[in-house]
């Protein structure tokens, strides 16, 4: 079988740590190229990987049968759309964007072409994480559950290269981590039918969901926490009592794992479950949780 080409789009400290290094050293995918918003860095990119940087993008999407996205995702999401319409694949990163119009515009495009989609969020193809998600939805009987995730990302001490990202700066936890939860808690759980939602400290949401399924859960999410006060997990409660997420790393491996998913999908036409169509869902419920935070912020200042 031909080894999928997969041309990369973006340059920042995802695509340099993750996405580049586990497309080149893929046995089944060849990384076709490179391009960015920054012609330097994607030159530098391209040249530690041995691989052509581009100046154009649309040529890149030309030499490639998918595309891998490391961007911010209102900028992802266009740029998806005009790859999924030209025929390509695409590897997308969460979320898949920010406002309903961007992510519905690329689901449409996807599906119109009838090209496979797999949405890289980590928790769904560490090998880990995978197998205890895919073993909760199998069981069901779940009552509640319950995410916290709380990083030091913008602490004052802070040096990772992460908390330079503006659409971060701009979105905070709700957008940048909510996702990651949101990718475990719907195949277990159910879709989300109502929502609640309340505002913390700096970043920090507080989200309520009731789910499909009869369950409910909460969520806390934070990238502004003390070092000491940082941490990470899930949990569910129910029939068998409580059970926990296996702690989880290795982002490069898991980013393999998800070439292997959509070539997969590439190859039999069948929908992944972790596709754009979850990544509109997704997309949609953070946006009402936002909705709902600005009205809360509204109303606490026009008291």
């Amino acid at each position: 079988m031909t080894k999928l080409r997969i041309g990369l789009i973006g340059t920042g400290p995802w695509a340099e740590q993750t996405q580049a290094p586990a497309l080149a050293t893929h046995p089944g995918a060849t990384l076709s190229g490179v391009w960015g918003r920054r012609p330097e860095a994607a030159a530098a990119l391209a040249s530690a990987h041995g691989v052509r940087a581009y100046e154009d993008v649309d040529a890149l999407i030309e030499a490639s049968d998918a595309v891998a996205f490391a961007l911010p995702p209102d900028v992802q999401a266009p740029l998806a759309a005009r790859a999924a319409a030209a025929g390509r694949h695409l590897l997308l990163d969460k979320p898949v964007a920010t406002t309903v119009a961007g992510a519905r515009e690329v689901v449409a495009a996807a599906e119109g072409t009838g090209v496979a989609s797999v949405v890289f969020c980590t928790l769904r193809f560490t090998a880990g994480t995978a197998a205890w998600i895919a073993q909760q939805a199998a069981s069901g009987g779940w009552m509640t559950g319950r995410a916290h995730w709380l990083s030091s990302l913008f602490g004052h001490d802070s040096a990772s290269p992460y908390a330079a990202s503006p659409w971060r700066r701009e979105k905070g936890a709700l957008w940048d981590v909510g996702p990651h939860v949101l990718s475990v808690l719907l195949p277990v759980l159910g879709d989300v039918t109502e929502l609640t939602a309340l505002r913390g400290p700096a970043d920090t949401a507080h989200l309520a969901f009731r789910h499909a399924s009869g369950a409910s859960s909460t969520a806390t999410l934070g990238l502004s926490a003390p070092p000491e006060a940082a941490g990470t997990s899930i949990e569910l409660y129910g029939e068998r009592g409580r059970v926990a997420m296996p702690e989880w790393s290795d982002a490069v491996n898991s980013f393999r794992t998800a070439v292997d998913a959509l070539a997969e999908s590439a190859r039999t036409g069948d929908p992944h479950a972790c596709d754009v169509r979850l990544g509109l869902r997704i997309t949609e419920i953070l946006a009402e949780a936002e909705e709902r935070l600005g009205q809360v912020r509204t109303g606490a200042h026009g008291g």
